[in-house]
């Protein structure tokens, strides 16, 4: 499906369904895409993440019918999918800066000094110019990584996984790349099969949620406590590649794909339930620094 496309019918299904049980998952059946790459894709273009989204929304739409019924407060809340009068006047509060029960008794002449404005967003990219990203779409043959594996959430990934780096770096990856021997047998797996090179994000959890592997090519042998495995599929892949410091350079070209790459591509359409981030040797921080991301895709009908 057009990328566009599949946003706004996501934007459309969350009004309709603003006072239902929803969920990132139910979100991404209706758009017709990977919940990664439409959770990926949505906060970099509308800034917020899905869920964020959906409940700036709500948040909103509650305070309207607190202003403009008289509903009790509470069966407002319920309706807007808090369990409790307390959670939600605890979010409400912190969204807006007052209270549930003072925009109830404020008049309507004070009502939008006291709310936050959030109106439903609407998504209409325009390409424009060309681009200095180098990319190509070539047959991947599926190959087996092996790493450390780290469950995230896509409401803090952003944050949480250079954590997860900096972490498996300092207590495993770092030993062996200055050279040290290996003394353990996950050592050892890290020496033979070059764990570092790739990050794996792997779409396949659900419930918000997604797996993230710092890993590198499997090259067999028993596999260590502690370490996972994952096939990655053969197909047609795109890669986007990167050059200069981390996590800048990567960073931008993973906002290239999702603001104009994948809106202005004619030929092919996100598919799958990875993507692959691929890492050089040498220094991430150095300008001349290379690294790329690749994204499954189909070619469209």
């Amino acid at each position: 499906m057009e990328w566009v496309t599949a946003l706004n019918r996501t934007i459309g299904f969350i009004e309709r369904n603003l006072k239902a049980r929803i969920c990132a998952e139910d979100c991404a059946r209706e758009a017709g895409i990977s919940e990664f790459y439409l959770q990926t894709g949505f906060r970099i273009i509308t800034g917020f993440s899905l869920g964020e989204y959906i409940r700036n929304r709500r948040l909103y739409s509650a305070a309207l019918e607190i202003a403009d019924t008289d509903r009790s407060i509470l069966d407002i809340a319920l309706d807007f999918q808090y369990e409790t009068p307390e959670s939600f006047t605890k979010a409400f509060r912190r969204f807006h800066g007052s209270t549930p029960s003072q925009i109830r008794a404020a008049g309507a002449g004070q009502f939008a000094s006291l709310v936050t404005s959030f109106l439903p967003v609407s998504i209409s990219i325009h390409v424009t110019g060309g681009s200095t990203v180098d990319y190509e779409v070539a047959a991947l043959t599926g190959f087996t990584v092996i790493g450390f594996e780290r469950e995230f959430s896509f409401e803090d990934s952003y944050s949480a996984i250079p954590k997860f780096w900096d972490e498996v770096c300092e207590s495993h990856l770092k030993k062996i790349w200055f050279g040290k021997k290996p003394e353990t047998p996950q050592e050892q797996a890290i020496a033979e099969n070059g764990i570092g090179e790739f990050g794996i994000c792997i779409d396949d959890t659900g419930g918000g949620k997604f797996r993230y592997l710092i890993a590198g090519r499997y090259t067999g042998g028993a596999v260590p406590e502690g370490m996972k495995t994952f096939d990655v599929p053969a197909g047609d892949w795109a890669k986007f590649r990167a050059e200069g410091p981390l996590p800048d350079s990567l960073q931008k070209v993973n906002t290239y794909v999702f603001r104009e790459w994948l809106p202005g591509n004619p030929d092919w359409d996100a598919a799958g339930q990875c993507s692959v981030e691929w890492y050089s040797k040498g220094c991430p921080s150095d300008p001349g620094y290379k690294s790329e991301i690749w994204i499954p895709v189909n070619r469209r009908k």
